[in-house]
């Protein structure tokens, strides 16, 4: 077979190795491919793997040879679906390669918080402490997690990594699902999603993005929020009406937010939430750690096997 990686940068800046993909054929893998490009580097593959390169129905009509997608991604919103279902090509993704890295997200922004971590590094390399009359100093209080709230809203295996880190912390934890039957370990409640916003001193959002969820957090909802609460994203940037978190946040009507994503990725330089102090920032990485890279890869490559052995794992056409 012909195997072509039309994006391989983001999850191999060079750090794992492509190898296992070769046993399988002619293997080309480029870091990026342009929309104008996209074409001719797959009109001969049979495999295509992709992370964010996108694949419509357009393109597919002109690869005859396609008979395989393997996204590098668990969201498969980057390939027409239904095109690629009627023309027999089987999709693959990729599910539950690291949870525990975006959970391990969520509370570096958390801590980024409560802790200040940053700023008094800052501080002390301008030479505060040098000069400081105490042993010590802070710039304004800190936090400690124990006996505070966590809100999660949604409960895959990220929001439940989450809970479980919260829980050694000593925290308790709010959950809200479409379904309120879901099973908590102990420790955590289901609760209606009005009482969880105003409840919980800290939210965090692990529920995917769809008409129903679309921009979840609103001038409405954050008005719900304490003064004093945090908000996390580590989902799908969508979720957020920025415009509304960015007033929020200028008034103080919040505290502070972290989040991993933003509705357009690249950010525009307009984004609002670029100009708002009271905020930390990650550029989608949360998922990017060396071991969930590589646990991703791993995935991929057994995906590709089941398909070469007429028993496809991970399919979803």
């Amino acid at each position: 077979m012909k195997i072509v990686v039309l994006d391989g940068f983001t999850l191999n800046p060079g750090d794992l190795s492509w190898q296992p993909l070769k046993q399988f054929g002619g293997f080309s893998c480029y870091e990026r491919s342009a929309s104008n490009e996209v074409l001719a580097r797959s009109e001969a593959a049979e495999v295509i793997l992709t992370n964010k390169t996108a694949l419509d129905a357009k393109l597919l009509a002109k690869l005859p040879k396609l008979k395989y997608i393997g996204v590098l991604a668990t969201g498969t919103n980057v390939v027409d679906l239904d095109a690629a279902r009627a023309r027999g090509i089987v999709v693959t993704n990729v599910p539950g390669y690291g949870p525990d890295a975006v959970a391990q997200m969520v509370f570096a922004h958390i801590l980024h918080s409560t802790q200040q971590v940053s700023r008094h590094s800052d501080a002390v390399k301008a030479g505060v402490w040098s000069t400081s009359q105490d042993f010590c100093f802070t710039l304004s209080p800190l936090q400690s997690l124990k006996g505070k709230t966590l809100g999660l809203v949604g409960f895959g295996d990220i929001g439940k990594a989450v809970a479980q880190i919260a829980l050694a912390f000593g925290m308790t934890v709010m959950v809200n699902t479409r379904h309120s039957s879901i099973e908590l370990p102990e420790g955590c409640a289901w609760v209606e999603q009005q009482q969880l916003f105003t409840q919980a001193d800290i939210v965090s959002l692990h529920c995917p993005l769809t008409p129903a969820t679309d921009k979840l957090i609103n001038s409405a909802t954050l008005k719900l929020m304490k003064q004093t609460a945090m908000l996390i994203n580590t989902a799908r940037g969508g979720l957020i009406d920025e415009a509304a978190l960015a007033l929020a946040l200028e008034s103080k009507q919040l505290a502070f937010a972290g989040v991993d994503v933003l509705s357009s990725e690249p950010p525009s330089a307009d984004n609002p939430l670029l100009h708002v102090s009271n905020i930390s920032i990650s550029p989608h990485n949360a998922w990017a750690t060396i071991e969930a890279r590589q646990s991703l890869l791993n995935i991929a490559i057994a995906n590709l096997q089941s398909f070469v052995q007429g028993k496809v794992q991970n399919r979803v056409n």
